[in-house]
């Protein structure tokens, strides 16, 4: 049995007396201790510059020329916060209640009430280092609705909150990388975790411009590597964005937690063509004055300022009259997957639904909405040549974001002791879906927040303790491994390219493990998946040499990871027999078609420990115990 490591004492209090319980370090022992973080984004970012303002010597490490260019910067809408400035009945626990329900209720009870009472801090956090939230005409921060909620919580600027939270975490990181308490290393990326005598002690890391591999020591290990959408190829995430670091921490002991719970974001722009690489966001906020609709007809092919109010479906209105389009995103899109399954689709593939302006623009004013989405319409417009504020846009679901990660107890430490996991790269706070404009909320929370208070407790008993010398046999060992794949790689000499294999991979991924799953599905998946990796590892073309830039082998070690992680997340879904959130099992739903969930058998954190490739993983429980929310079926009717 997993022991998470939750406080006692009533809920608004733990925390509080959970930072007053745990031992601290003094601020001159501080710099006596080396602490690693890899990735540059909101948690990576946040982390690495408060450790570095206290005192601790940081290392961090980003694979990217520039921190600037984390994906944390295509976050678009808002971030969530418990500030009540619209006196709208908004409070701590309204903000907890809303993230327990909308993760369908598979979450933690102690978490996710801590992220709520740190969400206020983080604004203040933020408006101090002179990120230009939104403002009313009187100068007061503004705020807009995301889905999930019946208040206005979300803090926003225009539609580059993540860009210009990102500025401001990188500021404070370069402030301390002048300071001299962070060291910066960019175009470097963890390849493995060095764990001696059970304890995290360092990482590997390949230089991507001269294909140096080297090792490095500290005394923890903090991975902020974000998330693996990436797995199903096409997706809203960066090409580069990859789950690399969290797979080889999950080798080397590391618990998996809900792999299965991966977010399809509701608001993207459908796939054009087959030969697509990626996927585009079109932030959840449009939602707040676009109007969600199809054709009544599904012959009708007239363009839809032509289709008269009669003839259309506004189905989440309809379905959903409480929330109408802003119900919680897991809802949204299986709702637009449905229509689209009737035949009911919009545009060249029929792959779409709209996303109205009309009423909005006629309502408020041109001036307003262009304030407000300015820059997403612009964006809109480059990709797809249609004007939004003259016809409506076209949106399907897609792959965004995983509620799964490495499983971590109350102070965000791995299974691995010494080794962290925060933002996107642990599973803590969302449950089996994330409300929208919640993840710059977790990721900062971490960095800012949490992490900077939990890790001294890890730290210091271990005062005087010497790193562990990059020369152990631990170290060796992890280099020549990291060594020897690299080779294997590169030696296999194959006729089809990486993007080759990732494509196939995502596609069974998307059709078996996506939207809608079952266990015929899974149990093929699950076949198709693993005689995939065999034919990667015999047919697979890896151009280039192991001592420059060679993206083609950066790639290729990336989808090595993704597909033993793809196997996993079907395993997950497989044993999952119950709907909840984004993981929705076509055999257990309500009689209209909603998730139903099992509570009996499966409120619990599904934790799965690694036991080698192609045989099957071991799980463990995390019970999950709900003493102030009690558990329903969820409606949003």
């Amino acid at each position: 049995m997993l022991d998470a490591k939750i406080p006692a004492g009533p809920l608004a209090d733990k925390w509080d007396n959970h930072r007053f319980s745990v031992k601290l370090v003094n601020p001159s022992n501080r710099r006596r201790f080396e602490i690693i973080v890899v990735g540059t984004g909101l948690a990576g970012a946040s982390a690495a510059a408060t450790l570095g303002e206290l005192g601790y010597r940081v290392k961090v490490f980003t694979y990217h020329d520039s921190p600037r260019r984390a994906h944390s910067i295509a976050a678009q809408g808002g971030i969530n916060a418990a500030k009540n400035y619209r006196n709208d009945g908004d409070s701590i626990q309204r903000l907890f209640y809303d993230t327990i329900k909308g993760g369908d209720y598979r979450s933690r009870e102690a978490n996710v009430y801590r992220l709520a009472q740190v969400s206020n801090e983080i604004i203040d956090q933020c408006t101090a280092q002179g990120v230009p939230f939104a403002r009313e005409y009187g100068g007061l921060l503004d705020n807009r609705s995301f889905g999930g909620a019946q208040v206005s919580r979300t803090f926003y600027a225009r539609g580059q909150t993540g860009q210009q939270l990102l500025l401001g975490a990188y500021q404070a990181l370069l402030r301390q990388v002048r300071a001299g308490t962070v060291q910066l290393h960019r175009r470097s990326e963890m390849l493995d975790v060095v764990v001696v005598d059970g304890r995290a002690r360092g990482i590997v890391v390949r230089d991507l411009i001269t294909g140096e591999i080297s090792a490095h020591a500290a005394h923890a290990v903090v991975l902020a590597t974000g998330g693996y959408s990436n797995a199903f190829f096409l997706s809203t995430n960066a090409k580069a964005s990859n789950a690399t670091a969290i797979w080889r921490a999950h080798r080397k002991g590391a618990l998996f937690a809900n792999p299965c719970y991966t977010q399809i974001h509701p608001t993207c722009i459908p796939q054009s063509d087959d030969f697509q690489s990626k996927l585009t966001l079109m932030s959840e906020s449009l939602r707040n004055d676009g109007r969600i609709w199809v054709p009544v007809d599904p012959d009708d092919t007239r363009p839809p300022n032509q289709i008269p109010e009669g003839e259309r479906d506004y189905y989440l209105e309809r379905r959903y009259p409480a929330f109408g389009n802003l119900v919680p995103r897991d809802v949204a899109s299986r709702a637009a997957k449905r229509v689209v399954d009737e035949g009911r689709g919009v545009g060249p593939r029929k792959n779409g639904v709209y996303l109205d302006f009309a009423d909005a623009i006629r309502r408020l004013g041109r001036d307003v909405i262009e304030a407000r989405y300015g820059n997403l319409f612009e964006m809109y417009e480059r990709i797809t040549a249609e004007d939004p504020y003259e016809v409506p846009m076209r949106i399907y679901p897609a792959p965004h974001y995983t509620m799964g990660g490495l499983w971590v107890d109350y102070n965000l430490m791995t299974t691995v002791p010494g080794l962290y996991a925060i933002g996107e790269a642990n599973f803590s706070d969302h449950g089996a879906n994330r409300l929208g404009a919640s993840a710059l909320m977790q990721g900062l929370a971490d960095g800012y927040f949490i992490l900077p208070n939990t890790i001294a407790d890890d730290l210091a008993p271990r005062l005087g303790e010497k790193l562990v010398p990059t020369d152990h046999p631990a170290f060796v060992a992890a280099l020549d491994d990291v060594r020897d794949r690299v080779r294997r790689l590169l030696s296999i000499g194959g006729t089809r390219s990486v993007d080759w294999f990732h494509r196939q991979l995502g596609r069974i991924l998307w059709d078996y493990c996506g939207m809608a799953r079952n266990r015929a599905g899974l149990e093929k998946a699950i076949s198709e998946i693993r005689s995939l990796r065999e034919e990667f590892y015999t047919d697979v073309r890896v151009l280039g040499d192991g001592e420059t830039l060679n993206q083609s082998l950066e790639k290729a070690g990336r989808v090595a990871d993704f597909f033993e992680l793809a196997e996993l997340m079907c395993v997950d879904a497989l044993h999952r027999e119950e709907s909840c959130g984004g993981h929705f099992r076509e055999e257990h739903q309500t009689e209209d078609g909603e998730a139903l969930r099992d509570d009996d058998n499966f409120s619990y954190v599904a934790a799965w420990e690694f036991t080698g490739v192609g045989t099957e993983p071991k799980l463990h429980k995390e019970p999950l115990v709900f003493e102030y929310v009690k558990p329903a079926q969820r409606s949003y009717k």
